[in-house]
Formats: C-alpha cells, structure tokens, sequence
C-alpha cells in the first residue's frame, strides 16, 4: 500500500477512534439517548467505509498483485482457491452484522 493511501486510512481510524470516545463522553455526560445512538449510527456507517476501503486495497495488492511485484509485502504464498478462500472469509466476517 502506498504512503498517501496508508495515511488516509490511519486518518479515517484515527477520526473513528474520536466518536468512540465522543459516545464514552457522551455516556458519562447523561446526553438523551437519542443522541447517542445516532453516534453511535454514524461510528458504524464510518466502520463500514473503513472496511471497504481496506478491502478494495486488499483485492487489489494481495489478490490482484498476488505473484507480482505490486504484491503486499507481508501476503504469504496461497493458490488461487487459497485467495479466493480466503476473500470469501474476510467478505463473510465483514458482512456479519
């Protein structure tokens, strides 16, 4: 992953990690309910881009780079059932809800 694209993400987790503590705050403060959840709404919507992000980059430098040398440097040696295998298990834990 190029710098530029590893420090948007390290800013949207950073953003991410200040809601949460946002909604901490806003517990301790008794804020209405209300008001809460839909930070809390909006820590899951952010969750959510953050994930597609990583996973479109994770198809396109460990799967789509896999054998080349755009290939992530930490990626470990798979076949292409191995790759396929393994998106289909990042796909169906991140679409859990």
């Amino acid at each position: 992953m190029n710098p530029e694209k590893r420090k948007k993400l390290k800013t949207r987790a950073s953003r991410i990690a200040g809601q949460v503590t946002g909604i901490q705050r806003m517990i301790d403060e008794e804020r209405y309910c209300v008001e809460v959840l839909d930070q809390i709404a909006a820590v899951r919507s952010a969750l959510d881009a953050l994930g597609v992000e990583l996973l479109s980059q994770h198809l396109e430098s460990c799967v789509m780079g896999h054998g080349t040398d755009h290939e992530h440097p930490h990626a470990k040696p798979m076949s292409q059932q191995e790759l396929l295998a393994e998106v289909q298990a990042a796909l169906s834990r991140f679409l859990k809800s």
